[in-house]
């Protein structure tokens, strides 16, 4: 199976030299000093953690930390597009209660002392549209 891989930017090789030079006069697992961190840090902020540290062979996960833990490019969690609420057959309510948080943080708890539920389409639509 062949790969193309993809060219390793100069500053990258560079820093890839230095510590290939560190790692050959070194004892295995000794610790990097700060000043090649750094660079590896600088370089991440430009091309990525990845372009980063697969080539030099650094943990992607430490490098990414001493970024800043945040990622560069952030992911947005799916969002559910349907929640069915059922109850069990012949349930008999006295007393019930919901509670639903928006991604903002605003909150809203439905309380009711019946055996039909309110209109839960009108209320999230209301809900909604006052939150947004």
């Amino acid at each position: 199976m062949n790969r193309e891989s993809t060219p390793i930017p100069e500053p990258v090789a560079q820093l890839q030299r230095q510590l290939e030079q560190f790692r050959s006069s070194q004892p295995g697992r000794t610790k990097l000093p700060e000043s090649l961190w750094q660079a590896a840090v600088e370089l991440a902020r430009q091309h990525g953690v990845h372009a980063v540290a697969h080539p030099l062979r650094l943990d992607y996960t430490r490098l990414k930390q001493r970024l800043g833990g945040s990622p560069i490019v952030q992911r947005k969690a799916t969002k559910p597009a349907f929640v069915e609420l059922v109850a069990p057959p012949r349930a008999q309510l006295e007393e019930c209660a919901i509670e639903f948080e928006s991604s903002s943080g605003s909150m809203m708890r439905i309380q009711w002392k019946a055996t039909t539920p309110p209109d839960w389409t009108a209320l999230l639509r209301a809900w909604r549209e006052t939150a947004g």
